[in-house]
């Protein structure tokens, strides 16, 4: 899974060569979207694509690397994995990205001295996720490549802390010496910009890239994030697992156990078994765990990646123009 061979303008950033991307965008691995077809078409494109195995099992797994290697064994690309440690599965998961010649690991939701080091062992590039400048020093003592900053805006499993991205990246990037990538809130190229000014030196989206034509999302589920408002989600399940939602039938039922203080099993028992595959996989809108950024607000269509990922190059280039930044990090 290689690169493309231009840099994109991008020769000085240190995401753009640690990944081997042309630029430093990054396809979140989004639980029920992120199989092989969005990750391959993110990776003809210039990014890095992420195959999102947390709602897979080994044998899954290894079925979508396939067809990721297929897709892009003429056009070229990259496409890495991305782990949550908190699932049952994750030993078998990695123990498959190494077997299958998967060069890039995201890892999430744990201790990164779990694995990293073992990793790194096997020649891998690792990347966490963290929601706070101390776990960002943890991750690098552990031997990681790189750090992605989740703010609170993010989508999915948060942050207890509740730190935003303005506050979060600089936090993180005074931190720690490897490169920081911005996550949480950011689906356009302005926000780009912005985020690499704040300290980090690449984006990882998600919601964006949730409302694309090849991302595996259910349709509904889709038009959804178009249709989401400002005030569309919430932060819920602090108790259990931090995870933004949005608004419906089920989030009102958590909001309500919540407020009569249900304990974390009750709140368990509650999100049951595949809410999250009944929500956004099968399109149920009501019943259904529908995880999604607050950046929502601002995505107004489903597009193919490759044109997200043009417009927000295209934006991202014409912003930093009129602000007169240039070189390094920021690209030619």
């Amino acid at each position: 899974m290689s690169a493309p061979a231009s840099d994109g303008g991008f020769g000085g950033n240190r995401v753009s060569a640690l990944l081997g991307i042309r630029y430093p965008i990054i396809q979140a691995g989004m639980v029920w979207n992120s199989g092989w077809r969005l990750a391959s078409a993110v990776a003809r494109a210039g990014g890095l694509g992420l195959i999102g195995a947390g709602s897979m099992d080994a044998a899954l797994l290894s079925e979508h690397i396939t067809r990721a290697q297929d897709a892009l064994a003429q056009a070229g690309g990259t496409v890495g994995v991305n782990v949550p440690m908190l699932y049952r599965h994750a030993p078998e998961l990695l123990e498959v990205v190494v077997q299958r010649g998967v060069k890039i690991v995201f890892t999430s939701a744990g201790n990164p001295a779990t694995w990293a080091p073992q990793l790194k062992a096997q020649g891998l590039t690792v990347v966490h996720v963290v929601a706070g400048a101390r776990q960002a020093q943890k991750a690098e003592a552990a031997g990681c490549d790189a750090v992605v900053a989740e703010g609170f805006e993010a989508g999915g499993h948060n942050g207890a802390a509740e730190l935003t991205s303005m506050v979060l990246l600089p936090l993180v990037a005074r931190a720690v010496q490897i490169p920081v990538i911005a996550a949480g809130g950011i689906a356009t190229g302005a926000q780009m910009l912005a985020a690499m000014v704040l300290g980090a030196e690449g984006v990882q989206m998600g919601s964006r890239f949730a409302a694309s034509v090849e991302g595996a999302g259910h349709a509904a589920f889709k038009q959804a994030i178009v249709a989401a408002g400002e005030d569309a989600t919430r932060l819920m399940m602090k108790q259990v697992t931090p995870v933004r939602l949005l608004q419906n039938a089920f989030s009102a039922q958590v909001a309500a156990a919540e407020l009569r203080g249900a304990s974390p099993e009750e709140l368990r028992e509650l999100l049951g078994r595949g809410r999250a595959r009944r929500g956004m996989l099968e399109g149920d809108l009501d019943e259904g765990e529908l995880e999604i950024g607050q950046v929502a607000a601002l995505i107004d269509h489903v597009l193919p990646a490759a044109e997200i990922l043009d417009s927000i190059i295209a934006e991202y280039t014409s912003q930093r123009e009129q602000v007169g930044i240039h070189g390094g990090k920021y690209g030619a």
